[in-house]
């Protein structure tokens, strides 16, 4: 009887839990949860099957336990000093941005976002161009006859350290940047006028306020850098390997499933632990917030402010256009042999590189030109935007308000943002190519694999937005007479707008840029341009060299373009 009394009791405690999870919030987090559950965790379920049954097959012995073990160590050392060196640079832009107003601001806030969403393939030609044994900085010092022989400077930590601040420091310009943005400068005024210095008053006042967003950001490079994979790839070499390079290798190179599974159990289980801490300080810096569209921004007056915006911007300048402006010079250089010679190397500035982009020398079947690859990069980003806004404003007005149940949930909707691409395009091969959902070669699989890694980042940019409408004004309208979903047009969404907007910016130019997994299911039909971009890097010679150059260049002028188009209609919203 009382083992009876404890089950029965134990059923309607059970059963009491679930019903404070009413059905309206239930069916909104359902499109989330079985896109969700579809496009990621089955393939991610089907990934480990494969791996734990080579396992049991040739022995868990195989599995190389201590490489593993030193591999993470290694992840956590360069992200940890990768994070460093981006709040470094980081807090003076954001603080920059956040206080002061000069002429190429927008340009350059529009601009430090060009580098996040760019393919690592992209970027890695960019620093190669620029620090390469025969990049620009090398060929200057020879020629000024500083050095005799080039600084080795690839393939070593210093440029995966370097390539992660390139990449992450518009993340602490965003973050960081807008939550300053919204501090009211009376309280440090307050604080002056009762006698406090500036150091004083920044570190009593203003650094306590921002240490939430401070340490959300700080948890999210944290994040990026632990999955880094085609910088480390790429700019790393061999002597380095972080847990996403080592899957790749075993899994693709040395076609060791059992240790790739091992490897991928691991930093699933690292990046779960990470995206439930960046949540929980993501939630700390939200309640903390000040109240949203408070904008403190002036011009500098005195000379010394002046001089400290201007040496600001310059350095952000130079750290985010030089490895840009290197591809874009070099496709404009030519340093191949001659056409029709063997040994003569005839250089210059040429146009050619362009206009070989469309030419099929070789006469491929499944040839794209640089339009046609643009045209499906567009279609493939549209379709993303709008799915991941479908998908990610529920979650995020769900998640600005969570209970125990959304607070569950979200970091499993969010593990994504932390998978291997490569994981996941694999994942999907094996799942999507046979039936009875033979999807690889559907148009929407691209969108579908897009939107993964571009919904967290929707919701995370949501989540403030919804988390500040003043809940008075909600009152006010059901009181008036309006029901929840007259509230959410016109009170909730008019406020959020902007939110939306940039949301979807952030979808959109993810779209554009991604690689990882668009490499393994694309159609040879349907290249986007980071695969063209790929293609051309991949095949030996001056000429394909210099094509991929030039597409890279015209990639970034056309992400540089819509990020501004973005820019500009938010200042006028």
């Amino acid at each position: 009887m009382e083992g009876n009394h404890v089950a029965v009791t134990g059923g309607k405690t059970l059963r009491g839990r679930l019903s404070r999870v009413p059905v309206k919030r239930l069916l909104l987090w359902m499109p989330a949860v079985l896109f969700i559950g579809v496009f990621f965790y089955t393939p991610l379920a089907a990934i480990l099957r494969t791996g734990i049954d080579a396992a049991r097959e040739s022995g868990w012995e195989s599995l190389p336990i201590r490489r593993a073990i030193d591999v993470l160590g290694f992840t956590v050392l360069q992200a940890a000093l990768s994070t460093v060196l981006t709040l470094i640079v980081g807090l003076p832009g954001a603080y920059l941005f956040a206080r002061f107003d000069f002429p190429i601001k927008r340009i350059l806030r529009a601009f430090t976002l060009v580098p996040f969403i760019l393919p690592t393939v992209v970027v890695a030609a960019g620093f190669e161009a620029l620090l390469g044994s025969r990049g620009w900085v090398n060929l200057a010092l020879m020629q000024s006859g500083l050095i005799e022989a080039p600084i080795q400077f690839l393939h070593t930590l210093g440029a995966i350290l370097l390539a992660h601040v390139f990449y992450n420091t518009s993340i602490v310009l965003r973050l960081v940047g807008n939550a300053w943005e919204r501090l009211d400068p009376r309280l440090t005024a307050a604080a002056r006028v009762l006698g406090a210095g500036p150091w004083q008053a920044f570190t009593r006042i203003t650094f306590p306020l921002l240490m939430p967003h401070l340490l959300a950001a700080a948890a999210l490079v944290f994040l990026f850098d632990f999955t880094s994979f085609g910088v480390v790839l790429i700019l790393g070499g061999p002597a380095f390997s972080t847990i996403e390079v080592e899957i790749y290798i075993q899994a693709l190179q040395a076609l060791n499933l059992p240790a790739a599974a091992l490897l991928s159990i691991l930093q699933i289980a690292c990046t779960l632990t990470l995206i439930v801490i960046s949540s929980r300080l993501s939630e700390r810096a939200q309640a903390g917030s000040g109240r949203v569209g408070f904008r403190a921004a002036r011009k500098p007056g005195s000379i010394a402010e002046k001089t400290a915006v201007g040496v600001l911007a310059l350095m952000l300048c130079l750290l985010f256009f030089l490895p840009l402006a290197a591809p874009a010079a070099r496709s404009f250089l030519r340093t191949d042999p001659a056409q029709g010679a063997r040994s003569a190397v005839e250089t210059g500035w040429t146009l050619d590189y362009y206009r070989e982009l469309f030419h099929n020398r070789r006469g491929s079947a499944f040839f794209a030109t640089p339009v046609e690859m643009a045209g499906n990069s567009l279609m493939a980003a549209a379709a993303t935007a709008v799915l991941a806004l479908l998908l990610g404003i529920p979650a995020a007005a769900l998640l600005a308000r969570p209970n125990r149940f959304d607070r569950f949930l979200e970091p499993f909707l969010l593990l994504p943002l932390g998978t291997s691409a490569v994981s996941l395009g694999l994942g999907m091969l094996l799942v999507f190519s046979r039936p009875p959902a033979d999807w690889i070669r559907s148009p929407w699989m691209i969108p579908a694999a897009h939107s993964l890694v571009a919904f967290p980042f929707v919701v995370r940019g949501l989540k403030p937005a919804f988390a500040g409408i003043p809940v008075r004004l909600r009152e006010a309208a059901a009181v008036l007479g309006a029901d929840p979903w007259r509230i959410r047009w016109t009170v909730d969404i008019p406020i959020v707008r902007r939110a939306i907007l940039s949301s979807s910016a952030f979808a959109f130019a993810i779209s554009l840029g991604e690689f990882g997994a668009t490499s393994i299911i694309v159609r040879p039909d349907f290249p986007t341009m980071p695969v063209g971009i790929y293609r051309l890097l991949s095949q030996p010679g001056g000429l394909n060299y210099g094509q991929a150059m030039a597409m890279t260049t015209l990639l970034m002028l056309f992400c540089a373009g819509v990020v501004l188009a973005i820019e500009q209609e938010k200042a006028q919203t």
